[in-house]
């Protein structure tokens, strides 16, 4: 078992705590575990698997969410001896995605619930976007225009 200082500050868990370890059974969040083990199966046959995304548990029971790449780790003499997975906590990323879709969720809604005609024209001259009161006013809808 490979467990680097990354891991480590990422999980909480030593690599001594993990050796020996199922890493689906006692660290992947239990929505995750079969597709996990399909992802290590795929590698364990010798087929990369690249930007697969699963929930990790620390040591202190957060959940972090991970990028993760699997590549068959192989012998020499070419066979497969196990499976050399390469993550990205992707935790903060996500937080702020979530929070850049809502704010973007609430603008739409604001600009569609104004008590004002609002529309948008894109560089070619055709409208984009088109509020309530805007169909109200004109009497063409959103999907009209």
């Amino acid at each position: 078992t490979e467990w680097n200082r990354k891991a480590v500050e990422i999980s909480g868990f030593t690599k001594q705590e993990t050796v020996g370890q199922s890493l689906v059974t006692h660290f992947i969040h239990q929505v995750f575990r079969k597709s996990v083990q399909a992802v290590l199966d795929q590698a364990l046959s010798s087929q990369e698997v690249g930007n697969f995304e699963l929930m990790l548990y620390t040591k202190s029971s957060e959940q972090r969410d991970i990028l993760l790449n699997a590549t068959p780790r192989k012998g020499a003499e070419n066979e497969v001896i196990g499976v050399v997975c390469v993550g990205q906590d992707i935790t903060d990323l996500n937080m702020h995605r979530r929070e850049a879709e809502r704010i973007a969720e609430d603008l739409s809604q604001l600009i569609d619930t104004a008590n004002a005609p609002i529309f948008g024209v894109n560089v070619q001259g055709c409208v984009q976007e088109w509020n309530r009161k805007a169909a109200e006013l004109s009497g063409w809808t959103k999907e009209e225009i």
